[in-house]
This record gives C-alpha cells, structure tokens and sequence, in this order.
C-alpha cells in the first residue's frame, strides 16, 4: 500500500489533503477516488485514508482509521559512527532506515579523514534527512529516523552511554562478543558504537569503557566501516526476534 509522510500537524482526525511533493508523488501513481493510502507523522502514528478528491496540486483523503504504527522494533536502536570518507554515511543511513534504527548520529573521532565544516554539513545534514525519509517511505517504516551530527567523540559517547545497552565494538576486542553482550541485562534502547576507517584509537576505547560501554567484537574478520554498524544493527534486531 502506498504511504505518505505528513507532519504530525498534517494529521488530522478526520481528513488529510497531501500537497506539494506529496501531491507530486501521488500525482505520478495515478490515484484515483476511493484508493486506500496510509498517512504516517513520522513519530510512529499512521492513517488509514482513501482518496476523496483529486485536484490540481492536492490530493484530498478521508481517515477511515487511526493506528499505531506496526512496524517499528520494540527496542529503539541508535546507530553511532565516526564520520567516514565518501558517502558511506549515505549507504549505512539509508540501509539502518530499513533496518529499523531509531536514528543514526555521526561523530567525529582522531582518525577520521573526513571532518565536514559547518557550512558543509547544514547542507549534507538536510541530504541526509531526506535519505532516512525517503528509506522510511520504501521500507514501510512508521517513524523517520533522526539523522544527528554531533562535534566531538567526547558528546557522542556521553550521548551514547545514556542508552540501557550501550555498546562500542573495537577490533582488537577478542573476549566480550555482542552476543554475550545483549544477553545479559534488561533494556529498551541500545545504541551501537563504531569508528572509521583507520578504527578507534586505544584511549578512545578506554574512555569508552570508563563511560560504561560494552566493549565488544564483531568476530576474527576486520568488517570496513560501512559494514561494522549494519552487521551490528542486523544482529541485535535478530536477536530482539524482529527478524
């Protein structure tokens, strides 16, 4: 069924007129009068609607039911990574989307190559938004992930830490396994930690752990940065039994 993001304003009781891209978009389906769409706020409420009227630059809807939204993971999982090169960020936002993250949040850390100035990142900030929604969309999700940069690793562990399970995976790590991890303790949230390319610097795992992270390993293979924060958010999905 198609679906549409609207503001939590846009949400109305009783009737939803979708406009501009949304408009657009619905435009291209072709939909008809008494099609069924779903309307979701993005913060996890959605609509059931059928289309009433379409005219030029909107598309009006009837609500026939309100819901929750049923496709959002019963633990919410924020994904955390040290800022990469290239647009690997794009990739691993728009596959956590799909995932089922509940935000990602960029960091900078000592070895990154990458450090975008404030300029830059206001601009790659609304690019990076515009790929969760988009994910969001395809992928059926109910809620939009937050996509949040943060200015220092020092914020991003305090921010990090804050989680009931928080979790920095390391490569030189070889005890601890994220298995054993999230099998002991209670939580709701979990965030997931990961550095870039050139990894995390051994006091930077030491801050981690006097933070309160499990320091963990991710197995004998050395995993590239795109692929370390998805292989974790897939296992920990897993393992919550929302595959």
């Amino acid at each position: 069924m198609t679906r549409f993001f609207v503001t939590p304003e846009e949400m109305q009781p009783d009737f939803i007129v979708l406009m501009g891209e949304n408009a657009k978009h619905a435009k291209v389906l072709r939909l008809k009068n008494g099609e069924e769409v779903l309307v979701c706020d993005g913060q996890g409420r959605e609509c059931l609607c059928a289309v009433s009227d379409v005219s030029e630059g909107q598309i009006s809807l009837v609500v026939r039911r309100q819901q929750e939204s049923a496709s959002e993971a019963a633990v919410r999982v924020s994904v955390y990574m040290a800022f990469p090169k290239g647009d690997k960020l794009e990739h691993v936002i728009q596959k956590a989307t799909e995932l089922g993250a509940a935000e990602i949040v960029a960091f900078p850390s000592a070895r990154c190559v990458s450090r975008p100035d404030e300029k830059s990142l206001k601009k790659k900030v609304e690019r990076w938004q515009k790929i969760a929604s988009s994910a969001a969309e395809q992928s059926g999700r109910g809620v939009i992930p937050e996509v949040i940069v943060l200015s220092s690793y020092g914020e991003a562990l305090k921010r990090a830490a804050q989680a009931d399970k928080a979790i920095l995976f390391y490569e030189n790590e070889q005890a601890v396994t994220l298995r054993m991890s999230l099998e002991t303790g209670a939580y709701r949230t979990v965030s997931l930690m990961t550095g870039p390319e050139g990894g995390l610097e051994p006091g930077e795992v030491e801050k981690a752990r006097q933070a309160g992270l499990d320091i963990c390993t991710l197995g004998k293979r050395i995993l590239r940065c795109e692929t370390a924060p998805l292989c974790a958010l897939s296992a920990v999905m897993y393992h919550i039994g929302e595959f």
